[in-house]
């Protein structure tokens, strides 16, 4: 009768989000003959007109003993020649276009965002960690329900047999909020294989969960014949993904398979349920339909800080609140289901 820690981060983030990769494909913006010719003569000479980067006259110390070494956190800071170059390129581009009444263009893949303390998407990174928080308080708020509030069985228990998954949906959904903050704030190999393996894996288990609560299945070998398969395929794709091939098509393909999949059995779940609370179930389903729409429209960022990701991501913000309040509303609803039984 429910599910969606966000129906938003699973079927936009993962339908959406996930086919694109970095440099995935060329874009307006980086086969533009001035924009590669800057690129180039800044690689050269280290200089975009008059500003230079002394990441193009020297690297960074990463080889030798540690305290040779900078900091990670002022590594992190740092971009390389190409990353500077590519940037201030673009900045260069786009304030020509600007004065010339065009309109932004993506440059290898993305839209064009104004760094802010080196972050490249700092709107986006704020509102996954704003996300993050309210998960958090969520599920904090969720335990001390059934744990607290709601009684328990003679041996500790609590009579909500999905108690142990939502734990586990709980630091699934973090977890992917947590690389999605920081997948934003530097665009690499590493941040973008960590962020899409985070979803998949958040993606995977919201599957699973969605078919045991839909179908209330609670026997233990039931679970077991419902979980195996979906994440061996899941644990299967993620390894593929991370080291034989990162393709992008396929990853596209087993998303929207996930996604749809599990959205179809909590619909399942909001036509079933009798729980009074329901409507926060199909406000969560809603939301996440609508807030689709914002990706389908991407739209270039606005002041190049917010564009419609960034949107979507703060629309999973109040649809999560609910959709935890619903969690513990059903929670309470089968507790007191079950012990009128007893009764």
């Amino acid at each position: 009768m429910m599910g969606r820690f966000n129906l938003s981060v699973l079927l936009l983030s993962a339908l959406i989000f996930l086919g694109k990769g970095l440099d995935a494909h060329a874009t307006a913006g980086d086969t533009d003959p001035t924009y590669m010719t800057c690129v180039e003569h800044c690689q050269k000479t280290g200089c975009v007109q008059e500003q230079c980067f002394n990441s193009c006259n020297f690297s960074l110390s990463t080889e030798g003993p540690w305290y040779f070494q900078e900091p990670l956190y002022l590594r992190w800071k740092e971009w390389d020649c190409r990353g500077e170059c590519r940037y201030n390129c673009m900045l260069l581009r786009e304030a020509e276009r600007d004065e010339l009444g065009g309109q932004p263009v993506k440059y290898h893949g993305k839209w064009p965002f104004q760094r802010i303390f080196g972050i490249q998407e700092p709107v986006s990174v704020a509102v996954s960690i704003v996300n993050l928080a309210l998960i958090f308080h969520g599920w904090l708020s969720f335990f001390l329900f059934v744990h607290y509030k709601l009684p328990l069985r003679p041996n500790g228990k609590t009579y909500y047999e999905y108690t142990g998954l939502w734990h586990v949906y709980a630091i699934l959904s973090m977890n992917s909020w947590l690389w999605s903050a920081v997948f934003h704030s530097r665009y690499v190999e590493l941040t973008e294989k960590l962020y899409y393996s985070s979803i998949l894996a958040f993606l995977g288990f919201v599957l699973v969960l969605s078919i045991m609560r839909s179908l209330n299945i609670r026997a233990e070998a039931a679970r077991v014949m419902v979980a195996a398969p979906v994440i061996a395929f899941v644990t299967t794709h993620i390894l593929f993904l991370n080291v034989v091939q990162f393709d992008y098509g396929w990853n596209l393909k087993v998303v929207a398979v996930l996604a749809t999949t599990q959205l179809l059995f909590w619909v399942i779940c909001g036509i079933r349920s009798h729980n009074p609370s329901r409507w926060k179930l199909w406000f969560s389903v809603l939301g996440a339909a609508l807030a689709m729409l914002l990706e389908i429209i991407d739209f270039p960022p606005y002041k190049r800080l917010i564009d419609s990701h960034a949107l979507w991501q703060a629309t999973s913000i109040p649809v999560t609140y609910i959709w935890w309040s619903f969690i513990k509303d059903d929670a309470e609803y089968t507790t007191s289901a079950l012990t009128k039984k007893l009764k």
